[in-house]
């Protein structure tokens, strides 16, 4: 059987932060690797100094380049305009395969991809949700008005590829069982991130890293670490590492609460650097899919105090000792002054890690993805030969 001919790959996403970047990045590099040729599509308008490194080291593998256009959030007439350009510049890579990540990036692929198709141009076209629409409220008139679009869009769309059980339990609860092929593939790390993170000298008790925003719970951390000082019974210090809109806020937070002098704020930075400077992650979030920061954590060897949320279960364990509910600062501070006064409690409550090693390897998710891709445009050309012989004959 002959070998599976590289392929030319295109993802597109709207904002280049947090984890659609991560995952990203991380298939860019290893299909590279296997000899693909690999692009970027993305949003012009956010990131900062920080984004704009990552994409300096990401930039050697990318052979199909790095293009920008304006994309934002919420819909609007200037999707249009970024639509026809995306079209214009997808058309000139002349991928292979188009892969969506999150609501805006998979609505541009599947339009731009199925416009190539009246073509006849074989694409494959890809969507991956990454929370993105699903965080919405099935209740809610944006939340039924996004859901019907995503319904929608399914008959454009090759495959979906959800990165937890979770986030695909929640497709099917919000938008209906899945009219296209799917598949499930978890979030995987590289081998150099499986290597223990040892804690500074003078090291802070707890960190939070993650986009300064409500939805990922900084707002909760920040309530939970006074009331676990009243529990634990003395002063507790911690950091807060990532950028957003609504830091100014938390810090003011902070300081009404007289934590400033014991909380510092920094700005986005790797993760394993961030993780030296405390000894223990507190994952906070309202919702989340499947969180490379808790994947990350676990394979630095740091004690995790989570919120029980979207795919984290997958990675923790359904029994992890150390779940709160989400937005419960006072379930969060009970647990953080359990880990004050009992720091071994934690250690004990850790997932297994050759196991965890095992099920979250970046290069088994790279190769699981690349064997879909090619699955997609093996069928695309099966279903399209009958029709090209008949017209023909």
């Amino acid at each position: 059987m002959a070998e599976p001919r590289p392929l030319r790959i295109l993802h597109c996403f709207r904002s280049p932060v947090g984890g659609i970047f991560r995952h990203v990045r991380d298939l860019a590099e290893e299909h590279a690797k296997a000899g693909h040729q690999v692009g970027i599509l993305c949003d012009s308008t956010t990131g900062g100094a920080y984004e704009d490194r990552l994409f300096d080291s990401i930039r050697p593998h990318l052979a199909l380049g790095l293009t920008r256009l304006p994309m934002r959030r919420s819909l609007g007439p200037a999707d249009i305009a970024t639509a026809i350009r995306s079209f214009r510049e997808i058309k000139s890579l002349q991928p292979d395969v188009l892969h969506g990540h999150g609501a805006k990036g998979g609505a541009f692929v599947r339009l731009v991809g199925s416009q190539l198709r009246v073509s006849r141009y074989c694409v494959a076209r890809l969507y991956s949700p990454h929370g993105g629409s699903l965080h919405f409220s099935e209740k809610s008139p944006s939340g039924r008005a996004y859901f019907a679009i995503e319904r929608l869009l399914e008959r454009w769309t090759d495959s979906l590829v959800f990165v937890s059980d979770y986030e695909r339990l929640a497709y099917e609860k919000k938008i209906g069982t899945p009219r296209a092929p799917w598949r499930l593939i978890h979030n995987g790390l590289t081998a150099p991130e499986f290597e223990p993170v040892e804690n500074l000298p003078g090291a802070a008790d707890f960190l939070y890293i993650g986009m300064m925003r409500d939805l990922k719970g900084p707002d909760v951390f920040i309530e939970a670490l006074r009331r676990a000082e009243q529990l634990a019974g003395r002063p507790i210090r911690a950091v807060m590492v990532g950028d957003g809109d609504d830091k100014p806020r938390y810090q003011a937070r902070l300081d009404a609460l007289g934590l400033g002098a014991r909380v510092s704020m920094h700005a986005a930075m790797p993760a394993r650097q961030a993780f030296a400077m405390a000894r223990t992650v507190v994952i906070p979030s309202r919702a989340e899919s499947m969180p490379y920061i808790v994947l990350e954590a676990v394979a630095a060897a740091k004690p995790v105090i989570s919120t029980r949320v979207g795919g984290i279960p997958e990675i923790l364990g359904g029994d992890f000792d150390a779940f709160v509910p989400p937005a419960d600062s006072e379930a969060m501070a009970v647990a953080m002054a359990r880990d004050i006064i009992e720091p071994e409690w934690l250690g004990r409550a850790m997932p297994d890690r050759d196991s965890f090693r095992g099920q979250f390897s970046a290069r088994t998710m790279a190769e699981r993805m690349a064997t879909l891709y090619q699955d997609c445009l093996a069928r695309k050309l099966r279903d399209t030969a009958p029709r090209m012989a008949s017209s023909l004959s």
